[in-house]
């Protein structure tokens, strides 16, 4: 007997657990990054490496990823996707038992290539499932979820893993030896648990897409066919190149800005902890810091929430600009202060981070018709910004220090402010 397809709105409440899941999975760089440094005495342009790796993969796997989702199709795209995130998670074992700081970033390279075939099947596939002229409103919705991941995160794995950062570098060099090795394999192991717990629900989850039928669907210019029971969609789409994608100025200029956001919001995330826990900003322990990193996040998921009201009502073009232009003045109020002033304004950027990604990227796919899955991941292989933004940043923290060191990020709210009031505007 053949099952039915899951309805809508179940197709979306499954698909919003999907993004809790790589929200989850991607704001636990924002914890091991500290947790690494230390580990490894690494400085901020080595160890930001971590998000190098991460990021870096949605440019290598972005098209690979899409050529697979044309043949198999969501469902078993979003499938694959929490497999190889698993896999990944599960390689952290043995790179916390050596202890191996290459392992590790294999572990994020593999572990992000799931999290990769995730964005390119789950955002798409939300903003077609529906009215277009809602589609920013759904996306924000299911990034509000995303929001949730990010925010339990640093409250529940973070003391888990930060429990033993409270000795210093200079604290752990002035040990012996073989006290050194003690410690550092001590510290190591506090990592494996957590991604052992981790890599078990992003495979039960796993489970529970493939007992679901979702939906096939295709914007209305796309010629598409689906197959019973694996939710295949087959696009036009696939006939086009990238660059046909990329000769409409709103995708072009989208990519950009959806590089240097994205950048921007890993960079802070990223530099959160080390920034907070210094004695001229918060003078707290690394522990206490990542409860403002789920505060940082919580923000996009009280702002996603409002956004997913607002843009019923507003354009969403003139509220992207509006976002935009508020973060920027924070990342200002971050540089030129100090003390409970720095730390709520560097915190409070995430609640105006809230809607950039989905507006920026909805706006940037709007009305491609069969060009959606080109522009769609183009839009993806942006994200690639989270690799080399972070690392810009560390590199200026090490020069210039790390107070100063956000100018990049306001460097990219600016461009975002552009394309909120100018480039995403329909030729």
């Amino acid at each position: 007997m053949t099952r039915s397809n899951a309805s809508t709105s179940t197709a979306l409440a499954v698909i919003n657990g999907v993004f809790f899941m790589w929200g989850l999975v991607t704001v636990l760089n924002d914890i091991l990054i500290p947790h690494l440094k230390l580990l490894f005495t690494l400085n901020y342009t080595q160890v930001m490496l971590v998000q190098f790796t991460s990021f870096g993969v949605y440019f290598i796997m972005s098209a690979p990823c899409a050529a697979v989702l044309a043949r198999i199709g969501y469902r078993a795209t979003v499938i694959a996707g929490l497999t190889f995130s698993a896999l990944g998670a599960l390689l952290f074992l043995p790179a916390a038992a050596v202890p191996s700081y290459p392992l590790f970033l294999l572990a994020f390279f593999i572990m992000f290539t799931g999290i990769t075939g995730l964005q390119v099947a789950a955002n798409p596939y939300v903003g077609l499932l529906g009215e277009p002229r809602l589609a920013s409103s759904r996306l924000n919705l299911a990034q509000m979820f995303n929001s949730v991941g990010t925010v339990l995160g640093p409250l529940v794995v973070g003391p888990l893993i930060l429990v033993g950062t409270a000795m210093t570098a200079t604290a752990v060099a002035k040990l012996p030896a073989i006290q050194q090795a003690s410690y550092r394999l001590q510290q190591a192991r506090l990592i494996q648990w957590p991604y052992l717990v981790l890599a078990l629900v992003l495979v039960s989850l796993a489970v529970v897409i493939w007992l679901f039928r979702l939906p096939p669907i295709a914007s209305k210019d796309e010629k598409s066919e689906s197959q019973a029971g694996s939710g295949r969609l087959t696009a036009k789409s696939s006939q086009h190149a990238f660059i046909d994608a990329l000769r409409h100025p709103h995708v072009f200029f989208g990519v950009i800005a959806i590089f240097l956001y994205v950048g921007a919001e890993v960079s802070i995330g990223s530099f959160m902890i080390n920034y907070i826990s210094l004695p001229q900003i918060g003078h707290i322990t690394q522990a206490q810091a990542a409860h403002y990193v789920a505060l940082y996040w919580g923000g996009a998921m009280v702002g996603r929430g409002i956004g997913w009201l607002l843009m019923k009502a507003l354009d969403p073009r003139v509220l992207l600009g509006v976002f935009a232009i508020i973060a920027g003045m924070l990342v200002m109020t971050t540089m030129s202060t100090y003390g409970d002033v720095a730390m709520w304004a560097v915190v409070s950027i995430g609640l105006f981070n809230s809607i950039m990604f989905p507006t920026i990227f909805a706006l940037g796919i709007e009305d491609m018709g069969p060009l959606t899955g080109r522009a769609s991941s183009l839009m993806i292989m942006g994200i690639a910004g989270g690799a080399l933004i972070p690392v810009g940043q560390g590199w200026l923290a090490d020069h210039i220090g790390i107070h100063h060191a956000f100018v990049l990020p306001l460097l990219c709210y600016a461009y975002v402010v552009f394309y909120g009031f100018k480039g995403s505007k329909l030729a």
